[in-house]
C-alpha cells in the first residue's frame, strides 16, 4: 500500500489495525471507525486512507494517537445529571439495611463514572456509603491506570464545579491544585473503587452485581457484538438488580424481557 493507491478504502487501515495495534476493531461499527480515523488523517493532512497507512506505518506516535482516539474515553462527572437522580433513589433504596451494595461501572474509561457512584454515596445523607463496594472495569490498561490515579487536567473537562453540581459539598470530594489546573480525587473516595481490565465480548464471566452502569458506550459497538456485551451484563446481575445504560441505547429485543423499567425515561431497568 502506498501514496500512489488515494481512492483505496477503509478496510486496508482497520485490517492494518487489527493486525498491528492493541485493539480490536471488529467489535466497533464502521461509521465510528471511520469518524475517529478521519479525524486523525486530518490532523495529518492526508487526503486518503492510503497515505494515512503509510503514516501509521512509518510513525509510532501516530499509531499512538490513533489508539487514543480510538479509545471511547468521551466522560464526565455526572454525566447527564437527571439520570444520576435516578441513581440517587436506587441507592438509596438498596443500602436501606440491605448490607453490602455490589455496583459495577463497565467501560468505565478514566474513572469519572465510579467515582460519581462514590461521591454521591459519601454525599447523600440517605445513603449508606460504608456498604457500598464499586468495581469499575476497562479494556484500556493505560486509561485504568490513570483512573486509579484520580487525577485529571482541567484542560481535558469543562467546569468542573459545574459538573459536580449534583453534590450539596463538592470540595468533600476533590481538591483543585492553587493554580486550578488540575484536580484530584481525595483519598476516601478513591478507596471506594476498586479497578480492574475487562473485555466485556470476551472476559470472564462477572456475577452478584446489585447496580450495572454500562452507559454510552454501545452506541459504538457493532450490533452483532450489542447482546454478548448485554448476555454479560445481565449475568452480572442478581435477581432484581437494576442496570443503566446511556439515554440514547436501547434493551436488545431478546432481552426486553427479561427487564422491567425502573425508570423509563433515564434509561434505568430492574432485572426481572
Amino acid at each position: 500500500m502506498s501514496r500512489s493507491d488515494p481512492d483505496a478504502g477503509i478496510e486496508p487501515v482497520i485490517e492494518y489495525i487489527a493486525d498491528r495495534m492493541a485493539f480490536e476493531p471488529d467489535s466497533y461499527n464502521e461509521s465510528y471507525l471511520d469518524r475517529r480515523i478521519s479525524a486523525r488523517m486530518r490532523r495529518t493532512d492526508c487526503e486518503g486512507y492510503s497515505a494515512y497507512l503509510d503514516v501509521l506505518s512509518e510513525r509510532a506516535d501516530e499509531r499512538e494517537a490513533l489508539l487514543d482516539a480510538l479509545s471511547i474515553n468521551v466522560t464526565s462527572f455526572f454525566r447527564n445529571p437527571s439520570v444520576w437522580e435516578g441513581i440517587r433513589e436506587v441507592l438509596r433504596g438498596m443500602t436501606d439495611g440491605r448490607g453490602t451494595v455490589a455496583c459495577w461501572s463497565a467501560a468505565c474509561a478514566d474513572g469519572r463514572e465510579p467515582y460519581s457512584i462514590a461521591m454521591l454515596a459519601r454525599d447523600d445523607p440517605e445513603i449508606d456509603d460504608a456498604s457500598v463496594e464499586i468495581t469499575a472495569t476497562d479494556i484500556d490498561g493505560e486509561t485504568l491506570s490513570e483512573a486509579r490515579d484520580g487525577v485529571y487536567e482541567s484542560t481535558r473537562t469543562t467546569d468542573i464545579r459545574a459538573q459536580l453540581e449534583p453534590l450539596s459539598a463538592p470540595d468533600d470530594h476533590v481538591e483543585i491544585s492553587e493554580d486550578g489546573t488540575s484536580f484530584s480525587v481525595v483519598p476516601a473516595v478513591k478507596r471506594m473503587v476498586s479497578f480492574e481490565q475487562h473485555d466485556l465480548i470476551s472476559g470472564r464471566a462477572k456475577r452478584g452485581y446489585d447496580l450495572v452502569l454500562c452507559r454510552n458506550l454501545l452506541i459504538y459497538i457493532d450490533r452483532s457484538y450489542k447482546e454478548p456485551i448485554f448476555e454479560t451484563l445481565t449475568d452480572a446481575l442478581r435477581d432484581g438488580g437494576v442496570l443503566t445504560i446511556g439515554k440514547s441505547e436501547t434493551l436488545p429485543r431478546p432481552f426486553r424481557e427479561a427487564y422491567e423499567p425502573y425508570d423509563r425515561s433515564k434509561h434505568i431497568y430492574r432485572r426481572a
